[in-house]
């Protein structure tokens, strides 16, 4: 709900004082609002429940074995209920603006661009912001405290390059909501190009969860059993030196008053990162 209206919001904003004109600055100004509320989303509600508001950050981390199948359909359910009552609060907020001015801040294909160019153009932008999260939100070596400040920051640097083509969307939800609050209100809504938002973010982000586990967090340097999450520095059990392995001595300790194998947590507490399981 607060993604659609501080995200399409923005967009609906930028055109309302431009006169119904959107130039490249405003782009900025939306993909800051975009990075904004996707932080403090991230660091209001990370250690509840992963803070996905994406469903493509859902079913690509169920892909990876970084959350569980059975939860997929509630956060599928969670994040498009709330993103069409972000879509209504928008309406609330501009009144018929809202339709006339971007409808609703809804996303679209722009002239010369394809559909098959807007699925490709859209798995790069969710690529980008899986690659994010995996590095700092999900990986154990990530340093502490970042994870919000960067993935917001990863959709804004998608927005400044996509969105002139696509609307930059990079989640299902995000186009969901505004395409709902635009027909329930007599709103032009392009529902035959809801696919180019739903395949290429979900193309995107597993390809991106699959192809970090090959490249940047290998098995042989980290195994898969090890714990996740944005831990900072690794304290408690230390994966074993060479020497270590070769001699079956046993691992460090952690630090005084803290038993050997517990990782400090991070933002994302008790439940892990986005798409850990509990």
């Amino acid at each position: 709900m607060l993604l659609v209206i501080f995200g399409p919001g923005s967009v609906v904003a930028a055109l309302l004082v431009g006169g119904g004109r959107l130039d490249y600055a405003g782009v900025g100004i939306i993909a800051l609002s975009f990075a904004v509320v996707v932080a403090v989303v991230i660091y209001a509600f990370g250690s509840t429940s992963g803070a996905h508001i994406n469903p493509a950050v859902t079913i690509a981390l169920a892909v990876g074995r970084r959350f569980p199948w059975r939860e997929v359909v509630p956060y599928l359910v969670a994040q498009l209920a709330g993103a069409v009552i972000g879509g209504l609060f928008i309406v609330a907020m501009f009144g018929r603006r809202a339709t006339d001015l971007g409808g609703v801040g809804m996303t679209a294909l722009q002239p010369g661009v394809g559909y098959g160019q807007g699925i490709l153009i859209e798995a790069f932008g969710t690529f980008l912001l899986l690659l994010t999260i995996m590095a700092l939100a999900v990986d154990r070596r990530a340093p502490q405290g970042w994870a919000g400040l960067m993935i917001g920051l990863a959709v804004a640097g998608e927005v400044f390059v996509l969105g002139p083509l696509t609307g930059g969307s990079i989640n299902p939800a995000r186009t969901f909501g505004p395409y709902v609050a635009n027909s329930m209100f007599g709103g032009d809504t392009p529902w035959w190009q809801f696919g180019v938002y739903v395949v290429g973010p979900i193309a995107g982000a597993a390809v991106a969860v699959v192809l970090y586990d090959l490249v940047a967090r290998p098995v042989s340097e980290v195994p898969a059993t090890a714990e996740q999450g944005a831990a900072g520095e690794i304290t408690g059990e230390q994966l074993p030196r060479p020497r270590e392995a070769a001699t079956g001595a046993e691992p460090s300790a952690g630090p005084p008053g803290r038993p050997a194998g517990h990782a400090r947590s991070g933002i994302f507490g008790r439940h892990g990162p986005p798409g850990q399981g509990r």
